[in-house]
């Protein structure tokens, strides 16, 4: 038998399902948002949801969760903030934001995978995630205002779309942690 067929672990039925659950989660809680007047972007839940399953599942399986939510709306369905789906939602201006959950799931398994899973590690893990998003996303955000409006300065994205966010983000942070600590004890 091949070595690297047999260092990934196959996944099995409950993974999966727990994979959709926390997708469907994802897109349910992205629905749940607080309109901002414009050029801010909206308050969602969808953070919560994203660190939800990344804590409550596990790097692996929380990246996979992620990956099927942004699939589900890059296709189309309307699992993004206010029922939108496609890609240009995916495009549009917040979309880095959106696609920066799979970076910082990316980076969750990494650090998890390498740190272990102790709850200094995880917290560390989650904030250096929700960091990469924010970076990613005002990054793409100046790219697609500058080609759309107009060119902005940093500071102006930041307080568009990070400064307003921060402390809002870190308490879902710190529930999605503390419900998927809960949680965790009934997943297999």
């Amino acid at each position: 038998m091949d070595s690297s067929k047999a260092a990934v672990p196959r996944l099995r039925t409950v993974d999966l399902t727990y994979i959709a659950l926390f997708s469907v989660l994802m897109a349910v809680c992205a629905w749940i948002s607080i309109p901002m007047p414009k050029p801010l972007v909206p308050f969602t839940l969808q953070t919560f949801a994203v660190f939800a399953a990344m804590t409550a599942l596990g790097g692996r399986r929380g990246l996979y969760a992620v990956t099927v939510y942004l699939l589900l709306g890059a296709v189309g369905l309307p699992v993004f903030a206010g029922f939108q789906g496609g890609a240009s939602v995916l495009l549009g201006s917040t979309g880095g934001y959106i696609i920066g959950f799979l970076a910082s799931a990316i980076l969750f398994w990494l650090l998890t995978a390498r740190l272990g899973q102790s709850l200094p590690v995880t917290i560390f893990a989650c904030v250096m995630g929700l960091a990469v998003c924010y970076a990613f996303g005002t990054a793409w955000f100046l790219a697609v205002y500058a080609r759309t409006t107009g060119p902005i300065g940093l500071m102006t994205a930041l307080g568009w779309c990070v400064f307003p966010f921060v402390v809002p983000d870190l308490v879902k942070l710190a529930l999605a942690i503390g419900l998927s600590r809960r949680v965790k004890q009934f997943l297999k």
